[in-house]
């Protein structure tokens, strides 16, 4: 049993090393019988063999479903070729050496296939043979180069629109990675099949060439050689080398349109899952036209003078076959019918036992989404070259230390309801940004001062709204000579991404991230946390005073002190503003820090007494919300805050408005979006190792 066993495994391993041996074997070969001479019977062998190979070919690319199938095709047309060029040079040496010794000096094949040709007449067979390389090169291989040259050209400029429709599939959730990489692969191979097609067609062109030449030479060659060299006489002469030259031209064209034939095949089969028979059958099958063509064969079978048996012969298959086709047809129609209705009921009962609807079919909008044109899939394609991916998570990790807590993650989907090359941006599902750009090129924002004008379409920068230009890639540097900052499309988006998320990044804090901060700091100082929720402060109440921090642009990343402070006034007061106020005193160094960094003095734009006493009152008659200041007030209140922020900026300096803590909290809910840049801090968060520069006074 051991034995048997490793003789089975010895004839796998064996067996798997000849298959690989088969081609390098054929070209070597070829190579042989192009410089050794060769035997007669060998040349019977080998012509045998090629005709063979000739009929398995033609008979796999009818059988083949589908063209890729036999993606080595061109090789083997080059193979096949070679091999039967090479039996012509060496057929060639042996029926100018050997055959002034009779018909059968090239072997008995080439004999055969010229006596039948012949028959007795030498002109004849010349002629049937001229036309079959005629019909070869005119027709069968002419229109296959063509059909194979222009099918080439149409997969390759179709690539670029599949490989689109395969990542819109993916992007959309039809198919999975694994079936687009798969996909993209049988493109691939697709236009290099027909690319390898259309130079194999030229392998065949160039063999009907060379048998014209190759017949010509053996006539002529063959009447010298053996008149001068053999003293034959002329109609000996001609009788022996004609039915060589013509029986091994027969042998090796014969072979030949075989090829082309299955070359035609190929290049003008439909890419679907059928063989040929199928779809012949499927298509030519039409009962209308069979009945026809029956009628017309049996009216030309009635006329007197005409063969009566041939045409009504054949009126009657016509006939025939379209009745039975009919018939077979409806016996089908009835049978998918019944299987159909079958398929009904069972669709029926398993929607009878589909379950429930529960909460895994509610879908929730994302935190954070993107939405984006077909023409910006490229950007997010890795296999294209999308580098949209690593920005948007370089993004997201930067934000994160800023702001002290993981931003979620950015959930990117393609729309077909936006315009090909714009995107859109939402926060909790509701639209927040927009914008339209041109992944193939480049933008170009003038900072503010540039040296002249660029050629490109005019827009604005999506982030900031400085003016821009798109332009294209070969425009890079001469933009950059001439002041320009240029960036790509991705970082266009990237950016406009990172400004709306830092403007909005109260509305990321939530209930779960907040939990991780305190599960984090629990870790290493747990007494600190512990019994602080809910025994202290709610989870809740904790969120808005952390909202509140990141709504004014002071991160969390110091939750230390943070809850060092709610645990102290936690006690005292249940107010997320008071709390939020004393957690402001606590991080005043931080603060501080992060608008003038370590310069000992802090730049700062205050109210005059008089204007913070009608703004005392005026809160006090508002309840505290800051909507009791009288409309010209705010006007001119706002007007002289943008004159000021505005100088603070021009001198370098970040814009800072100092009062109060009891006017603080309404000035800088005022502020937040009529003077986005300035930041408004009172007199107690001022550290002590600071000094106050006083810039202006408003209300002075």
């Amino acid at each position: 049993m051991q034995l048997t066993a490793y003789f089975s495994k010895f004839d796998k391993k064996s067996l798997s090393h000849i298959s690989g041996l088969g081609t390098p074997l054929l070209v070597m070969a070829a190579l042989g019988m192009v410089i050794l001479p060769m035997p007669a019977w060998l040349l019977d062998v080998l012509f045998s063999f090629n005709i063979a190979l000739s009929l398995v070919v033609l008979l796999i690319t009818v059988y083949t479903l589908k063209p890729l199938e036999f993606g080595s095709f061109p090789s083997v047309i080059l193979i096949a070729t070679i091999l039967r060029l090479a039996l012509n040079v060496a057929s060639t040496r042996v029926v100018l050496l050997e055959g002034h010794n009779g018909t059968d000096a090239a072997g008995k094949v080439i004999e055969a296939f010229g006596a039948v040709v012949i028959g007795g007449n030498y002109a004849v067979g010349l002629v049937v043979f001229l036309i079959l390389i005629i019909i070869n090169f005119v027709v069968v291989t002419k229109g296959a180069g063509r059909i194979a040259e222009v099918t080439a050209r149409f997969t390759l400029d179709a690539m670029p629109g599949k490989q689109m429709a395969i990542d819109a599939d993916l992007n959309a959730g039809f198919i999975n990675a694994e079936q687009a990489r798969e996909r993209r692969v049988e493109v691939t191979s697709e236009a290099d099949f027909y690319g390898s097609m259309d130079g194999a067609s030229k392998f065949v062109k160039g063999d009907a060439i060379a048998g014209i030449l190759i017949l010509f030479i053996n006539i002529v060659g063959g009447l010298i050689i053996g008149m001068v060299q053999h003293d034959l006489t002329f109609d000996s002469a001609v009788e022996i080398y004609t039915l060589l030259t013509i029986g091994d031209g027969l042998v090796a064209q014969i072979p030949g349109l075989l090829l082309s034939v299955a070359t035609a095949i190929v290049v003008t089969r439909q890419n679907t899952a059928q063989d040929m028979g199928e779809q012949v059958s499927s298509q030519l099958g039409q009962e209308k036209s069979l009945y026809i063509a029956a009628g017309v064969m049996f009216v030309m079978g009635v006329i007197p003078g005409m063969p009566h048996f041939a045409f009504l012969l054949f009126a009657g298959i016509i006939g025939a076959t379209a009745y039975f086709g009919s018939k077979s047809k409806v016996t089908k129609a009835i049978e998918l019918e019944k299987i159909a209705e079958e398929e009904q009921v069972q669709s029926q009962q398993k929607e009878e036992e589909v379950k429930e609807l529960d909460w895994d079919d509610v879908h929730h909008v994302d935190v954070i989404g993107l939405e984006i044109g077909y023409r910006l899939i490229p950007l997010v394609d890795k296999a294209q070259g999308g580098e949209l991916l690593s920005r948007i998570k370089g993004v997201r990790k930067k934000l994160s230390q800023e702001f002290g807590f993981l931003v979620p993650a950015v959930h990117i989907r393609d729309n077909l309801d936006l315009d090909p090359n714009s995107y859109q941006i939402s926060l909790m599902g509701v639209t927040v940004g927009s914008a339209e750009i041109r992944h193939d090129q480049e933008l170009a924002i003038n900072p503010g001062q540039v040296f002249g004008k660029l050629d490109g379409v005019a827009t604005k920068d999506p982030a900031f709204g400085l003016d821009a230009v798109w332009i294209n890639q070969n425009q890079r540097e001469q933009a950059q000579t001439l002041g320009y900052t240029v960036v790509d499309s991705a970082t266009v988006l990237a950016t406009h991404l990172s400004q709306i998320l830092t403007n909005n990044a109260s509305q990321l804090l939530g209930h779960e991230e907040v939990q991780n901060l305190l599960d984090m700091l629990a870790k290493t100082y747990p007494k600190l946390v512990e019994g602080f929720i809910p025994d202290t402060l709610t989870l809740g109440t904790v969120v808005k005073v952390l909202q509140s921090l990141m709504n004014e642009g002071v991160a969390v990343r110091d939750m230390r002190s943070i809850v060092q402070t709610l645990v102290e006034y936690g006690p005292k007061s249940q107010d997320s503003e008071v709390l939020t106020a004393a957690v402001r005193i606590s991080l005043r160094k931080f603060i501080i820090q992060d608008l003038v960094g370590p310069a000992p003095e802090v730049p700062v734009i205050t109210l005059a007494p008089e204007l913070e006493q009608m703004l005392h009152q005026s809160m006090q008659m508002a309840g505290d919300d800051g909507a009791g200041i009288e409309p010209g007030l705010a006007e001119r209140l706002q007007k002289s805050l943008t004159d000021g922020a505005q100088q603070q900026e021009l001198s370098g300096d970040t814009p800072i408005l100092l009062t109060s803590g009891i006017l603080r909290t309404v000035l800088a809910k005022f502020v937040k979006y009529t003077i986005p840049g300035l930041r408004v801090i009172s007199y107690q968060e001022i550290p002590d190792d600071k000094q106050i520069k006083i810039v202006s006074a408003i209300g002075q």
